[in-house]
């Protein structure tokens, strides 16, 4: 099973990858205009279709008192976008404090600020990829 994970902002789109099921690597950061979701998910699913992606695990940005939001509406509609035109399962993942651990973990090795930078986003999707391998147990 191949697995990604994917947070989603208003102008990139962070990439991580898990073929084993075990490990999420960081991948890439997809840029795009602000707000042009669409265009990030033509990107996306190109991306799936390709590389025959069996699950998405979509950073899902809930209130830190569980509402639903803006931002996580943006993110529903974006896993319609997916569904319509893959055939990956998609699932939405609670991304709380995602970013803010994965900066921790390039501060704790290290990185310089301005490489953090243009990580925290496929960085952040490794967070939520992991965090989902290991609820799912297969670990």
């Amino acid at each position: 099973m191949v697995y990604i994970g994917l947070d989603l902002g208003e102008k990139t789109l962070g990439i991580a990858r898990s073929d084993s099921g075990i490990i999420a690597q960081a991948l890439m950061t997809h840029r795009f205009y602000e707000n042009h979701y669409e265009d990030a998910s033509k990107f996306i699913n190109q991306y799936i279709n390709k590389e025959k992606v069996d699950v998405v695990v979509l950073g899902y940005p809930k209130h830190m008192n569980n509402d639903v939001g803006i931002r996580a509406k943006i993110s529903e509609d974006f896993k319609a976008l997916i569904e319509k035109n893959t055939k990956a399962e998609v699932i939405l993942w609670d991304e709380r404090l995602s970013t803010f651990h994965a900066q921790n973990q390039m501060i704790e090795v290290g990185i310089k600020k301005d490489k953090r930078k243009k990580k925290k986003d496929e960085m952040a999707a490794q967070v939520i990829l992991q965090s989902y391998l290991e609820y799912k147990g297969d670990i």
